[in-house]
């Protein structure tokens, strides 16, 4: 863990703090050593993300990133950025579109659809564009933000 700043843990946005149509974007660069960093984590060594020949081979002519690797990257925004610390993440709907490749800058793009204020919940959109504009991978996530 790498302490970034005395507010490291400062309070995430609370549901009086947020509206609906608010949106956050934060970009990404897919890296070789992420996917393989998240192989390692997370036991997924298909060969399709590790291995040049084997995915030259393949459909997409290249070593993909897994998809729960931007998945695994919203968690950390969701948790620790927008809403932020405090947030317990509690669904998430996701949509595979188009691979996502090495060297590949990834926008994760979140709006809030629904603020359901008698549960402390929100609703968001979660979409992922690469750097073409292209939609990756779309969904919804629920989130309970922290309490005001």
């Amino acid at each position: 863990m790498h302490a970034e700043g005395k507010d490291l843990y400062r309070k995430g946005l609370t549901i009086s703090q947020l509206a609906t149509g608010q949106s956050y974007e934060k970009s990404f660069a897919i890296t070789a050593e992420l996917i393989e960093r998240f192989a390692d984590v997370t036991g997924d060594h298909n060969p399709i993300h590790l291995d040049e020949d084997y995915a030259g081979k393949s459909i997409f002519k290249q070593r993909v990133a897994q998809g729960m690797l931007q998945a695994g990257l919203l968690s950390g925004i969701l948790g620790c950025h927008f809403p932020g610390v405090g947030t317990i993440y509690l669904s998430q709907t996701l949509k595979f579109i188009k691979p996502v490749f090495i060297q590949d800058q990834i926008t994760l793009r979140l709006e809030i659809l629904e603020i359901i204020n008698e549960n402390n919940q929100i609703r968001l959109e979660t979409r992922f564009t690469n750097q073409n504009g292209e939609d990756v991978i779309t969904g919804e996530a629920l989130v309970k933000p922290p309490p005001d």
